[in-house]
């Protein structure tokens, strides 16, 4: 692997940087303040491209591979984690049809998603269970030329915003089938949006299902291989998270950094104090580790393989690193840090959930023994 990223690259990763400094930074404390989903951020976002980053252009795509795609991740999420994690969550979906589609799916659903024209939620989550499909409840039985799907989704982030949603529901062999349904359908029901500690904006929600009726043509990929489906696309959902953390991590490096050199204490900078520096070098080196797993993780998904197990290192990692540096971030600012109109306060709360969704961290340590037990 070339650790050197090509000008290509480099451009991509300068832009977002760039935007995110003029458009997310100044939007950031009010989007955690309101917990409203963000319109005008998402649609500036699309019409840079950022929501078809690793796609083909046939398909509405930037073609600027899974690198690209968590370059910008990377450098949104030093502003607000909300930014990146629009890309990541409206990813799975695309994920999904990219891979498992048909060219009628692809070019009616995936087209507008890349373009940013269209967002979309992933409904896989119920009240009962996390990542357990056997524990789905959700059912989708034939009637006619239609699927008739019922049932309860839970934390579907996006939900606001989505025009498409992925679901995940169990067919008439009991198996797990993918939905593309349409959520103007009649019976998709926003019930209550969730409000969470952190990421406030990504608008986690309930959705019941009641009687949707769904075109058999709706249905991605062959029937009764909605959990292959699944994995899939969480594993490109991962590698956003890995992405995301590594963002709020250099994102709190760069806040501590700023911070302790405009600090005094004792008539000098606290930077100069060896407990600070002990600190900021600690959070360096997280960061950088970060760094170097989730741009592996993607370079090895540019070349076609798949990523189950390297995503699942990856994101233990960076999660834990993101909440690890998050909290030594909130040392070197003291008191003030803990203040709501500190960044620091914000990203503190942020860092938590990517130990928490596309699979919590004792899930990916199963994955991953799992993977060493049969290598």
């Amino acid at each position: 692997m070339d650790f050197n990223l090509s000008e290509q690259e480099r451009m991509i990763q300068n832009a977002a940087r760039d935007f995110a400094e003029r458009s997310i930074k100044p939007a950031a404390m009010e989007i955690d303040r309101s917990a409203e989903f963000p319109f005008e951020l998402a649609k500036e976002m699309g019409s840079l491209g950022y929501f078809g980053l690793p796609y083909p252009e046939q398909y509405g795509g930037a073609g600027a591979g899974y690198i690209g795609y968590a370059l910008v991740i990377e450098q949104l999420c030093r502003a607000s984690m909300v930014a990146g994690a629009l890309i990541a969550v409206n990813g799975l979906a695309e994920e999904a049809i990219f891979r498992f589609g048909s060219e009628e799916q692809k070019q009616r659903f995936l087209v507008p998603l890349a373009q940013g024209v269209h967002l979309s939620s992933f409904a896989f989550t119920e009240p009962a269970t996390g990542s357990d499909p056997k524990a789905i409840e959700t059912r989708a039985r034939t009637e006619g030329d239609d699927y008739v799907i019922t049932g309860c989704k839970m934390f579907i982030a996006l939900s606001p915003a989505s025009k498409v949603a992925l679901v995940f529901a169990k067919d008439e062999t009991e198996r797990v089938s993918a939905f593309i349904v349409e959520t103007s359908s009649p019976g998709y029901i926003l019930h209550r949006v969730c409000e969470p500690m952190g990421v406030r904006g990504l608008c986690p929600s309930e959705i019941y299902l009641d009687d949707v009726r769904v075109p058999r043509a709706n249905l991605l990929g062959p029937k009764g291989k909605g959990y292959a489906i699944m994995l899939e696309a969480i594993s490109v959902g991962k590698l956003g998270v890995c992405a995301e953390a590594l963002g709020v991590a250099q994102g709190a490096l760069d806040l501590s950094l700023n911070y302790a050199r405009e600090r005094k204490a004792y008539g000098r900078p606290i930077a100069d104090l060896a407990t600070i520096k002990w600190l900021l070098a600690e959070t360096a080196s997280r960061v950088e580790a970060s760094r170097w797993l989730t741009y592996r993780t993607a370079f090895v998904r540019d070349q076609g393989a798949n990523i189950f197990k390297e995503s699942a290192v990856a994101k233990l990692f960076t999660s834990q690193a993101a909440v690890d540096v998050t909290r030594m971030a909130m040392q070197v600012h003291g008191a003030y840090g803990y203040i709501k109109d500190m960044e620091i306060e914000r990203f503190y709360r942020d860092a938590k959930l990517t130990e928490i969704y596309e699979g919590v961290s004792e899930i990916q340590r199963v994955i991953i023994a799992d993977h060493l037990m049969t290598e």
